[in-house]
C-alpha cells in the first residue's frame, strides 16, 4: 500500500469548486460542522482516501462489518444561479504524524486542484479552557481581502493563540493550499475543549453558509447542542458536592489552547 491512496467514487466535472475541510480535532468542531453540511445539502460520495498515517484501526459496525478507517471527499453541485459548486472533505482521523499530516494535506490539494479548486475554507474549534455559551467565530485567512470579507460576517481575526499558529489540518491546507495557488479562510469556533461542541459547530457553520449563500436548516445541530448542555450541566452539579469543593478539572487553559 501506499503512503496515501485516493480512490475515486465518481467521476465529476465541477464549476469552480471551493473546498471545505472539516476533520476532528479539539470538541469535534470542525468535523460536526463539516458532517452536519454534507448531510444537510446532501453532498455525494466523491473518493475515498485511505493512508499507512491514520492509525492502524478499523471500525465494526453493529452488525459486526468491519471497514478500514479513512477520509473522505463529497461533492454538492448548487443551483445554476450560483457560482461555485463545493467540495467537503470530512473523516475519521487527521494524519498522526507531521510527515503524515504534510503528506495527506498534499495529496488531498492535489486532487482538490486538479478539479479547479482555487478556494479553501477550514473548519476548526479553539479551546478556551472554560464553557463557552455563546461561542464567537475566530479567524485566520491567506490574505487581507480574505479578512475584510469575512470581518462582515462578525469573524474575529487577531493572533489568538499564544503561540501564533494553527496547527494540524486547519492550518496546513491554507499554507500548502497557496502553493497550489489556492486561497482561503480558517474558521475558529470558541469551545471549551472538555466536549463534542455542537454550539460551537453551528456558530462556525452560520458564518460559512452566510458567506457561501447556503440555505441550511439548524435545528437538528442545536437540538444536540442542548443534550451537551444537560450533560455539562449535571457534571458541574456533580462537582458542586464533591466534599472540598469542584475537582481539578480539566487541564489549563494553555494545556489546551491550540487548534484542530
Amino acid at each position: 500500500m501506499e503512503d496515501v491512496v485516493i480512490r475515486p467514487l465518481d467521476k465529476v466535472t465541477l464549476r469552480d469548486p471551493i473546498l471545505i475541510e472539516g476533520l476532528p480535532g479539539v470538541g469535534n468542531v470542525g468535523k460536526l460542522a463539516a458532517d452536519y453540511l454534507r448531510d444537510q445539502l446532501p453532498a455525494k460520495p466523491l473518493a475515498t482516501i485511505f493512508s499507512k498515517f491514520f492509525p492502524p484501526q478499523v471500525y465494526v459496525s453493529e452488525a459486526g462489518i468491519i471497514r478500514l478507517v479513512s477520509n473522505d471527499l463529497a461533492y454538492w453541485r448548487a443551483p445554476a444561479s450560483a457560482a461555485h459548486d463545493l467540495l467537503i472533505l470530512g473523516g475519521d482521523y487527521q494524519g498522526i504524524s507531521p510527515e503524515g499530516q504534510y503528506e495527506i494535506t498534499e495529496r488531498v490539494l492535489d486532487f482538490c486542484g486538479q478539479l479547479g479548486v482555487k478556494e479553501v475554507f477550514t473548519l476548526a474549534g479553539f479551546a478556551q479552557g472554560r464553557i463557552v455559551d455563546q461561542p464567537r467565530v475566530l479567524g485566520a485567512a491567506t490574505a487581507a481581502s480574505r479578512v475584510d470579507a469575512m470581518k462582515k460576517f462578525n469573524v474575529v481575526f487577531s493572533r489568538n493563540d499564544p503561540g501564533g499558529g494553527l496547527i494540524g489540518a486547519s492550518g496546513l491546507f491554507l499554507g500548502l493550499g497557496r502553493l497550489f495557488g489556492m486561497e482561503g479562510v480558517c474558521l475558529m469556533g470558541e469551545t471549551s475543549g472538555y466536549f463534542v461542541d455542537p454550539r460551537a459547530a453551528e456558530a462556525v457553520l452560520r458564518v460559512l453558509t452566510q458567506a457561501l449563500q447556503l440555505p441550511i436548516d439548524f435545528s437538528a445541530l442545536q437540538a444536540k447542542a442542548q443534550e451537551i448542555d444537560r450533560i455539562a450541566q449535571k457534571i458541574h452539579e456533580a462537582e458542586q458536592h464533591v466534599e472540598g469543593g469542584p475537582s481539578p478539572g480539566p487541564p489549563a487553559r494553555e494545556d489546551l489552547g491550540y487548534i484542530g
